[in-house]
Formats: C-alpha cells, structure tokens, sequence
C-alpha cells in the first residue's frame, strides 16, 4: 500500500470511528442494564464527556512534548483538573501532576496513573491534528510526535476524572489521580526520573494508595478489545554499555594495532548465543539486542576504541542476573584474546511489569463487564513499562486497550513508528474500563468483598 493511500484511509478512519460512536454507545448502555446503579450512570458519564475526550486528546496529540520536558502538558492538565473542581498538585517529580478525589464515604484508596510524554518521531499521519513540533534531543533537532499515545493516556485520565468527580457524593473512598512525566525515560542527567521518581516523592503516600490501575493503547489489537495477563506481563529492560579499547593504526597495516571494530563485530556476534544456547525458553523468554555500534571516523584508519550499546529484556530476576554475568564474561574473553581491553555497564532501567495476581483475579469481572467477549489474556510483551514502579509497591493492575479497526490488525503501525495511527472510538473503552475499576475496588472495601 502506497504511504499516500495510507494517509487517504487514516483520515477516513477518523470520519469513521466518530460516526460509529452512537452506535457504540447505545450496545454499551443495554449491557450495562444489569450492573449496579452507579456503574450505570458511569456509562452515560462517560458517553457525555466523549466530545470534550476527543477535544482533549486532539490537542495533546498536536502539542507533544518530550520526557521531563511536559511543561505545557502539566499546566493543560491542571487546568482541567481546576475546572473539575479538584485541586492539582504540580512538579511532581519535575512535571508530574497529582490530584486527590475524597469520595462522599469513607473507604480505599485508589490510584489511576496516565504518562504524559511523547518521543523523538518526527508524525508522517496526515490527520488535521498532526504534530508539527520539534525539539532537540541528545543535541540533535528532532520531529516530536506522541508515537505511542501517552497523549490517549493523558484524555483518558482526564475523561475519567470529569466522571468520578460527578459522582464524588457516592464514592466509597478516594481516588489519586496520577499524571506522569517520562515514561520514555528521563535524560541521562536526570535519571531518577518517571514513576520512579514519583514513587521516592511519596506519591503513593497521602493518602496511602491500596491498589493502582493503569492502561496503554496498543497497536494490532482490535479497537475496544482489552489485553491482560496475571504476573509477569512485560518485560524487565537493562541497558547495556560496552567500550572496547584497542590501539589505533593505519588502515593498511592492521597488524600494528588492535582493532576495536573487529573484536566489538565478534562480541555482537557472540552476544547472540546468550539466548540461543544459554537461556531456557521454554519457561520464559529474553532478548539480548545492541542497537548502536560506534567506532572510527575515517575509512582508512583502524581507530582506537569502540561502543556498543543495546538493550536485554527479561521476565525473571534469576535469567537477568544469568544473562548479565555471561554478557561480562563473554567481552572480557574476546577482548582479552585478541588484547583489547573492555568495559561492561549494565543499567537495570525498567523492572518486570507484573500484575498482582489477586487484584487481577478480582477485577477482571469488571473488565469482562465493559467489554463483553473482547477480554483477551495476553501473550508475554518483551516492551517495557515504568508503571512497575508502582507494582512493587502497592498491587497494580496494568492493561491493554486496542486501538486498530478489526480489518487492519496484523499489518497496522506498531506504537513508536511516525505512522502510529489510533482509532478514536476506541478510547471510551478507556475511560469506562478505568472509572469501573475504580468504582468497583472501593465499592468492595479493602478486603475485596462486598
């Protein structure tokens, strides 16, 4: 398909989607005929809020902004938080934003948690909301684009809060309402950052949060669909540094140095066998990948040193520690053998996303309930979340919402490419799924029973 007739179907996506909310709504509202009395004014909330949810997320998504860099993200945020009548806490953890819901009887806490950045992409969907942004990361200009759809997130939340606060009166205990800044990962030189971050500035404390739900859109699941999974469900990620010293000499006589290209291309190459041969993947799987290979600056010189940088993604804490040790001994084995020297740094960025296994078991009546036979258990994600951070906290919940028509499933954009593509009606699922976790954790008391 050519990128012009890509653009051309995208646009008519939108046109689509939004003509096939009222309909949507009206299946959404028959089901919901048997739930409680508040869960059925839940629904209608949410369906009323829509427009202003659209309206939102339009306007994010034209004015992304890169991690810790969410300034105008945060005060957006605050503004129609202010307007809903709660009272935002900002700078949390740099350009965070917090507010706290106190329901009309006491009980629980929860939390919802919404990331707010975007990434370095420069946006090649042709939809009259397009970014046009531009930033500079690692000292380069780059394009800015919210290519994984923090900025849904962010409506999401938002739409969810405008639903709860309208029935603040009837809620059994209190809801956090939590908007994160780099997810994506903070800039070096300010790394502790994310929910990290926010976890060390206490925002899981004050009120003492019981339990935290969280959602991501994802590409190739089918729009309103909702993926799940018990325990480990993404991917702990560790970044891997590797800097070979060798000894720099004329291109044309190789024997009178040490080549770094040479023993980084034989580290690459051995680095592979860690999973093929090493890692039993019947249990759980991992990737060990290197993404960036630098080294030299001109064709005819063998320079002096090398970089290899990549990333390793694993599901235990016993594989990753495996993995860690055998990437040491296999750089310093090659390195040393051909009498180069090396050095190994490996950042453990992300931990597992796990999804507590009671809280899941307790609420997924709930999503079932909102999204009848589109509930689907997950296969393992090898991608990455800092919403662990919060899980090894308190028990969390995190999930999936698709957000690709049923007919292009299997060969739309994946999260990240400049042409990441949402469909719109999907995102209400979004905003009942959250306000019904919320209403249904507190409504069944700390204990979980009613």
């Amino acid at each position: 398909m050519s990128v012009g007739v890509c653009r051309s179907l995208l646009a008519g996506l939108i046109v689509v989607s939004a003509a096939a909310a009222p309909r949507v709504h009206a299946q959404q509202a028959s089901r919901s005929a048997g739930a409680s009395p508040l869960a059925a004014e839940l629904d209608k909330l949410a369906a009323a809020v829509e427009p202003e949810l659209l309206e939102w997320r339009r306007y994010l998504h034209q004015h992304p902004e890169l991690s810790n860099r969410e300034v105008e993200t945060a005060k957006y945020v605050a503004e129609r938080l202010k307007s809903f009548g709660l009272e935002p806490r900002t700078g949390v953890a740099r350009t965070g934003v917090t507010a706290v819901l106190k329901g009309g009887r006491p009980g629980p806490v929860v939390a919802l948690r919404a990331d707010m950045d975007g990434l370095p992409v420069r946006e090649e969907v042709d939809v009259p909301f397009a970014s046009k942004a531009t930033a500079k990361y690692e000292g380069q200009e780059v394009g800015v684009m919210h290519a994984c759809g923090h900025d849904t997130h962010v409506a999401i939340l938002l739409a969810t809060a405008r639903v709860l606060t309208r029935v603040q009166d009837r809620l059994p205990g209190t809801v956090k309402f939590i908007f994160q800044p780099a997810e994506e990962g903070a800039p070096a030189a300010e790394r502790p950052g994310g929910a990290e971050l926010m976890v060390k500035e206490g925002v899981l404390a004050d009120p003492k949060v019981d339990a935290i739900f969280g959602l991501h859109v994802f590409a190739n699941v089918p729009s309103g669909h909702i993926t799940y999974r018990s325990g480990s469900f993404m991917a702990a990620a560790d970044v891997l540094d590797i800097t070979i010293k060798g000894r720099q000499t004329h291109g044309s006589m190789p024997w009178r140095g040490v080549d770094p290209v040479l023993v980084g291309s034989q580290i690459v190459t051995a680095l592979q066998s860690i999973v093929s041969r090493n890692v039993d993947i019947t249990r759980l799987p991992a990737v060990v990948t290197i993404g960036q290979f630098q080294a030299g600056v001109r064709y005819n010189i063998i320079p002096d040193t090398a970089r290899l940088v990549g990333t390793i993604r694993t599901f235990s804490d016993e594989v990753q520690a495996d993995i860690h040790a055998r990437i040491k001994r296999i750089a310093e084995g090659i390195a040393s053998g051909a009498g180069a020297t090396v050095e190994v740094t490996i950042t453990k960025n992300t931990p597992v996303t796990s999804n507590d296994a009671a809280l899941t078991a307790r609420m997924l009546p709930t999503l079932e309930r909102i999204a009848p036979g589109k509930v689907h258990e997950s296969e393992l994600i090898t991608g990455a979340e800092d919403y662990a951070f919060y899980q090894r906290q308190v028990p969390g919940l995190f999930f999936f919402v698709g957000i690709t028509p049923p007919a292009e499933v299997g060969r739309a954009p994946a999260n990240h490419s400049p042409f990441f593509f949402v469909d719109e009606a999907a995102l209400i699922t979004g905003v009942r799924a959250m306000a019904h976790l919320a209403v249904d954790f507190l409504s069944a008391g700390p204990g979980g029973q009613r």
